[in-house]
């Protein structure tokens, strides 16, 4: 159990710095930017419970918030995903499913994988960006950035869940 926790707590550092130090200062055509601190949010096993799922995603936007100096942007979008992310779950997992499903292209079918981890970063994408706008003044340019970040961010998890057999 405590491994587990350490493993959980290590990938949150390295997704945090790599988010701050990093994927923030990358703005690509000025419009997109990656979000993969995402990727610990999606890998918690299901059976994990709710209260907890939401700690972790507000603990984890409230860190990128504080480094990034965004105020609480990130925590209100990762808590709400938190929040949602046991709903999606059992919205795209086949019927026949049952025990714990621990998210990922070598533990579940690529097409509950995929449905899965596009909507998860959409909804994550959208109100991060609706937060940051605060205004539909402009939604054209709102929803070509929210589409080109999650393409970004969708593209970034599936990279780093195909060298990360194991999970988290």
């Amino acid at each position: 159990m405590i491994l587990v926790y350490f493993r959980r707590f290590i990938w949150f550092i390295g997704l945090v710095l790599l988010q701050v130090l990093i994927l923030n200062n990358m703005h690509i055509a000025g419009f997109a930017t990656p979000i993969l601190y995402l990727y610990l949010i999606l890998k918690f096993p299901s059976s994990i419970s709710r209260i907890e799922l939401i700690l972790w995603g507000f603990f984890l936007g409230l860190v990128i918030d504080i480094f990034s100096n965004t105020p609480g942007m990130n925590a209100a979008a990762t808590t709400f995903l938190a929040f949602l992310r046991p709903s999606l779950i059992r919205l795209f997992a086949p019927k026949d499913m049952t025990g714990e499903i621990i998210p990922g292209i070598h533990t579940v079918s690529l097409s509950f994988y995929i449905k899965y981890t596009l909507t998860c970063v959409l909804i994550h994408t959208s109100v991060l960006l609706v937060i940051e706008a605060f205004s539909f003044l402009s939604w054209q340019i709102l929803l070509l950035k929210i589409g080109l970040s999650a393409v970004l961010t969708f593209m970034g998890i599936l990279a780093i869940e195909g060298f990360n057999k194991k999970g988290i």
